[in-house]
């Protein structure tokens, strides 16, 4: 059940008999292609952008004990005027929904921004994991979830070349809004399998930046800064996830400092 693919034709509602309860905001894994219009590009003769990935949350209320209808969140995604959409959907029992065919669009990032792009959900292909959320009951995502994940994001990174780089969260590509897929997401598990970047562990430096410089090395490695706070703990949520505190420490310094050497070296890009 883990590795199934149920094919969703727009417009059709499929039933099974899981339970959801009403979707109250988006958890999205999404896959981001650096794309915005391919065969205008291909028109003009330029040559394509590189695909991201980037992983992201879609949040549940669960209503006490009810277990929650998956018909309804598939119906909430479908529903135009709830302007939420993604291109996949994994129940907790690891029930793959396709939603949106990979070549269209979905609305799964919302505001969002990652190196230098802005909007991602133009360019982006969105996973949904069922999760409470941080708001109502945030707990570790199943392993019938991870299962079913991995194959899943593996013919996503294979169909459009995507480095494990490129494989980022939501909270990532909007870290003022998102929380999502948060510091219970094994991302460490992506990383063993080649899906996304893995946590440096060695070899470790602080380079004793200030804040300012701390922040200016994060925008480099592609988040946005704005709201710096957030920013922070974007970064440590992905990276340091035992500890979310905000604080710019020497671990998070020595941390981004190997990421973006990392990068110059062509580790993961």
């Amino acid at each position: 059940a883990g590795e199934s693919l149920v094919v969703f034709p727009e417009g059709e509602i499929y039933h099974t008999n899981e339970r959801l309860t009403p979707l109250r905001e988006g958890v999205a894994f999404m896959a981001v292609t650096a794309q915005r219009d391919l065969e205008k590009r291909q028109k003009e003769g330029a040559p394509p952008r590189q695909v991201w990935v980037i992983p992201a949350a879609i949040r549940y209320a669960y209503e006490q004990d009810i277990t929650p209808q998956l018909e309804s969140a598939i119906a909430r995604l479908c529903d135009p005027e709830a302007r939420v959409s993604a291109h996949y959907l994994i129940a907790e029992d690891g029930t793959i929904v396709r939603m949106v065919a990979e070549d269209k669009r979905a609305w799964h990032a919302g505001l969002s921004w990652w190196r230098g792009v802005q909007g991602v959900n133009a360019c982006s292909i969105g996973i949904e994991i069922v999760n409470p959320g941080h708001e109502f009951g945030y707990r570790p995502f199943t392993e019938a979830q991870m299962e079913a994940l991995l194959p899943l994001l593996a013919g996503i990174v294979e169909r459009h070349q995507v480095p494990p780089a490129n494989v980022v969260g939501h909270s990532d590509v909007a870290p003022a809004r998102k929380e999502d897929p948060g510091e219970l997401f094994d991302w460490g598990r992506l990383a063993r399998h080649g899906l996304a970047v893995a946590r440096p562990a060695r070899n470790l430096v602080d380079p004793h930046w200030t804040d300012g410089g701390f922040l200016l090395a994060l925008e480099r490695y592609g988040y946005n800064v704005r709201d710096p706070d957030k920013a922070v703990i974007a970064f440590q949520r992905r990276f340091r996830p035992e500890l979310i505190d905000g604080t710019i420490d020497g671990e998070c310094r020595a941390v981004l400092l190997q990421l973006l050497l990392d990068r110059e070296r062509g580790i993961g890009i």
